[in-house]
């Protein structure tokens, strides 16, 4: 707001991603970021649909905040996960560090305030991860949110999964940690918007602990399931989730090349 109050071109990365759920702190920064950008890059299809039905697609130079330019370029995030990919291999060793055998380990993350606030949705989500611990290892960086609200709500539920054998907490996770467990995961349960990306990225399945996805594509393509805080939900997707075999990794998040084209764009039409 102060950029556009000051006649500075405002340029949104990222734009057009919509949830559709206005309680969710990052809904009302997309809607109000995309109406007060110059120039809008969207990542996705449905994303370039989102800012239509908003009259925002305009493809006609010159731009300006009257005229926005609208650009599906690709996902910087899918640019930055095959560069650092790479990285992570050589630089981290969380992997080693926790025993955790590639392919054989689910990566958890939990820290929407939907969940960790809301005694009764946390405790559904911890019941349904106990129950899927008893067959599979668990990892879970966990966030120091997430951690208050276990620790402050000690319950039987609790308890079981502070102390399964086969969940292992750790601190929260660096950027490149992350990479590498989502590489080497076999399937993500996540609330984050960006995990549910980066593990289609490395193409693995994901479920989502949220009743609604910004990535939608990948909920129509059948790569990652919305199971909200369902106990049952959880349990029954993830047991379909691993007899699944079609699984297809179309290339909704561009080439790899997203940032390149960003950079020339701006450099074209702002100089």
């Amino acid at each position: 707001i102060a950029s556009v109050k000051l006649h500075v071109p405002v340029i949104h990365i990222e734009a057009g991603l919509r949830s559709f759920n206005k309680k969710m702190p990052e809904e009302i920064n997309r809607v109000l970021t995309d109406h007060s950008s110059t120039l809008l890059f969207t990542p996705t299809e449905q994303g370039m649909s989102n800012l239509k039905k908003e009259n925002l697609g305009n493809t006609s130079a010159p731009f300006d905040l009257n005229n926005s330019g609208v650009f599906h370029c690709g996902d910087i995030m899918y640019d930055n996960s095959l560069y650092f990919a790479k990285i992570a291999e050589e630089r981290s060793d969380i992997i080693q560090k926790h025993k955790l055998v590639p392919n054989d380990f689910i990566l958890l993350t939990i820290h929407r305030d939907i969940n960790t606030d809301d005694t009764s949705r946390l405790h559904s989500i911890l019941e349904a991860l106990v129950e899927i611990a008893n067959e599979h290892k668990i990892f879970l960086p966990l966030h120091p949110r997430t951690k208050a609200a276990i620790t402050s709500n000690k319950s039987d539920i609790t308890n079981n999964f502070l102390n399964h054998k086969n969940i292992i907490i750790s601190e929260p996770a660096s950027y490149l940690d992350m990479i590498l467990l989502e590489k080497h995961a076999k399937v993500v349960i996540t609330d984050s918007g960006g995990v549910q990306k980066e593990s289609y990225f490395f193409q693995k399945p994901c479920l989502i602990l949220r009743p609604e996805s910004e990535w939608i594509e990948l909920v129509n393509n059948g790569n990652n399931f919305l199971v909200d805080a369902d106990t049952k939900r959880i349990v029954s997707t993830l047991k379909d989730v691993l007899n699944k075999t079609d699984y297809t990794y179309p290339a909704f998040y561009g080439d790899g090349k997203a940032a390149q084209f960003i950079c020339k764009t701006m450099l074209e039409n702002l100089g």
